[in-house]
């Protein structure tokens, strides 16, 4: 991620869940904040309901490799977080991509593109 950088802190992503505004879909939660910093920080949160720990990198792994795949389109200035559903579990990278743009689509959150269902 070269125009981003991770939430880390529980406290940044307690911040965004109270003040943020959220759009979810079938497989994760996509929550909100501007911070004024110029560049977005993404925090990516996968629960034990998901699935094993192996289960649970992977989601993260696909998440975090579809939105560096598409940072560019994703305006700046944003601390976003997004929380795995149980659902995403056994799902591939492309409805990963997908279900990814969905939600910035929802956020109104990307530049220069088309959606297509």
């Amino acid at each position: 991620m070269q125009l981003s950088e991770s939430l880390k802190k529980n406290h940044q992503f307690q911040f965004v869940y109270k003040n943020g505004k959220s759009y979810a879909n079938k497989y994760f939660i996509m929550y909100i904040k501007e911070n004024g910093l110029g560049r977005n920080r993404i925090g990516i949160s996968v629960s034990k309901k998901v699935g094993n720990s192996v289960v649970r990198h992977r989601v993260t792994r696909l998440v975090r490799e579809s939105y560096r795949l598409h940072e560019s389109i994703f305006n700046s200035g944003l601390d976003i977080v997004i929380v795995a559903r149980s659902g995403a579990a056994g799902i591939g990278f492309h409805k990963v991509e997908s279900a990814l743009l969905h939600l910035g689509k929802l956020h109104r959150i990307i530049r220069d593109y088309v959606y297509v269902d």
